[in-house]
């Protein structure tokens, strides 16, 4: 599988794990709801997974690429993405 090739099929994993998050979000009308039942608690832990395994792959991907390829999209905010995974990962309690 060539680089490119490979590439693709980690942004398209990333882009469908974050596309799962806004039904973990139908239950919650107000964020106390996160806490407040034991499935809130599983909504909000299953988001923070995957804003976490997102963040360490955008890390991954932004090393192995030497940072060309995140570069090329200057609109969004790839630095809040890993930034948003250190906060979740060393500061969730």
């Amino acid at each position: 599988m060539s680089k490119n090739a490979r590439l693709i099929e980690r942004l398209t994993m990333v882009l469908s794990a974050l596309e799962r998050i806004p039904s973990r979000f139908a239950s919650i009308n107000v964020p106390s709801d996160f806490i407040n039942s034991e499935s809130g608690i599983e909504h909000m832990d299953s988001i923070c997974m995957v804003l976490i395994a997102a963040g360490e792959e955008f890390k991954n991907i932004d090393r192995a690429t030497k940072g060309t390829v995140f570069s090329q999209y200057p609109q969004i905010e790839w630095r809040g993405a890993m930034g948003l995974r250190d906060v979740l990962a060393h500061g969730y309690f």
